[in-house]
């Protein structure tokens, strides 16, 4: 039996839609959620190809575990935090125990923010995607999903001052890039 969805559906409908592997409805929550969740991909992937493949990955995921989802939460907060769980994972696959301990790091004080801010975030997810995936997975997981380097280091299954040490590297490889590319700019 297809029950065909009305235009406007309520967030519990799709829901019960989707738990249903109803198709339409899985279709109007990834084209609903589509551009938000392949943001979280694209600052974790080192290319546009390589997000999709997180971003659809991420997405079965979704529509596996959607009969998980808690009525009254946030859906995009739990679809974001399932997705970043996937390019977590994914990282994880690909890139099994290759960390460097070190035994003292010093963060270095910098106005990133000043010097971030004469760039389009276009070009600053340019750079994100040229790091090396362990700068970039700590970078992101840092500075925009807000872990702590404990979660960090959990997350990743690297010590609390190798995600301290990949972050002042990530933030100083970053700064090069993002000078290298205003420099060619104004040249």
């Amino acid at each position: 039996m297809d029950l065909s969805l009305p235009i406007h559906i309520n967030e519990f409908d799709l829901i019960a839609a989707c738990t249903r592997n109803d198709r339409r409805a899985q279709q109007t929550l990834y084209e609903t959620y589509y551009s938000p969740l392949m943001a979280i991909c694209l600052r974790y992937a080192s290319s546009h190809d390589e997000a999709l493949d997180m971003l659809h990955e991420g997405f079965i995921k979704i529509f596996k575990n959607i009969g998980r989802y808690q009525a009254g939460t946030s859906l995009g907060g739990w679809l974001n935090r399932l997705m970043v769980n996937n390019c977590i994972d994914q990282y994880r696959r690909m890139h099994r125990r290759r960390t460097e301990d070190i035994d003292q790091v010093y963060d270095a004080h910098t106005d990133e923010a000043d010097a971030v801010s004469q760039f389009s975030e276009q070009e600053i997810l340019a750079a994100i995607q040229q790091l090396p995936p362990t700068y970039r997975a700590v970078f992101n997981l840092y500075v925009i999903e807000g872990y702590s380097h404990k979660e960090i280091g959990e997350a990743l299954e690297i010590t609390e001052s190798t995600s301290r040490s990949n972050l002042v590297k990530a933030r100083g490889k970053l700064r090069e890039m993002l000078v290298s590319f205003s420099h060619s700019k104004h040249h």
